[in-house]
């Protein structure tokens, strides 16, 4: 059954719902850890959002490939597998997400775990594996064979790819209660400049890093985009150059 490219696709497609859910959940919800929390000299936070960034543009490069790859066996005529079918293919991308995300980066490479702030957190990382890789893992494989009403593989299809756009674009929204404002300035950029660009967009500095890499202001909605002419690269609160940043506890 597997050997459709609409199931192929769709799990490719599950792949990346997996990697949003872990990012956003994990990252930026929960905040538990970042991509890059265990290796050594990223203690940086800029440096970790920013990794934590290319980690979603990742994802949203499987997941447009994984739309790319359906629609192609759409207009090649490929009959398609029924709703359940798709679904269960999504959900084995899914588990297979998290089963190679606690392999390699929890256990193998160690650049995070699920949970870093609990004495003991192999035992989040076999709870996690068991809730989103093990059991999606079962429940797909179950149901990729599962006969389907007519016609459902289209609707299954919009469903998949809103709930894709969905869950990369809970990244854009602005935490609620956050009255403060997260730049990221590039690399190289000076304290002064810094405070040229707070005096610019009337803006009042409420935190720092020690390099003003990364400061915290409060500043009017509507002049917030004016940090992005003084050498500023993310700004929260501002759609799609913000990311996660915006999420971040200071």
């Amino acid at each position: 059954m597997l050997k459709s490219p609409w199931m192929k696709w769709s799990v490719v497609l599950g792949v990346a719902l997996g990697g949003f859910f872990d990012g956003i959940l994990l990252h930026q919800v929960l905040q538990w850890h970042h991509l890059l929390s265990l290796v050594p000299g990223m203690d940086d936070l800029r440096l970790q959002v920013m990794w934590d960034g290319y980690f979603h543009v990742l994802m949203y490069a499987i997941a447009l490939a994984g739309l790319w790859g359906m629609w192609r066996a759409h207009r090649r005529g490929i009959a398609a597998p029924g709703a359940t079918a798709l679904a269960g293919a999504v959900l084995l991308g899914f588990g297979a997400w998290n089963l190679f995300d606690i392999g390699l980066a929890h256990w193998l490479l160690q650049i995070h775990r699920v949970r870093l702030d609990t004495p003991d957190p192999l035992l989040w990382d076999l709870l996690w594996l068991a809730a989103f890789g093990l059991l999606p893992l079962a429940l797909g494989w179950w149901l990729r064979g599962r006969p389907s009403l007519p016609g459902s593989a289209a609707a299954a299809l919009l469903v998949f790819g809103i709930g894709t756009a969905l869950a990369g674009g809970w990244a854009l929204r602005e935490p609620p209660g956050q009255g403060f404002t997260a730049v990221v300035f590039a690399p190289g950029t000076t304290p002064a400049q810094v405070f040229d660009a707070l005096d610019a967009s009337d803006a009042r500095l409420v935190w720092t890093d020690r390099p003003m890499g990364v400061v915290l202001v409060a500043v009017p909605k509507e002049k917030r985009w004016r940090f992005y002419r003084h050498g500023a690269v993310l700004v929260s609160g501002t759609g799609v150059p913000a990311g996660c940043i915006g999420w971040s506890k200071v």
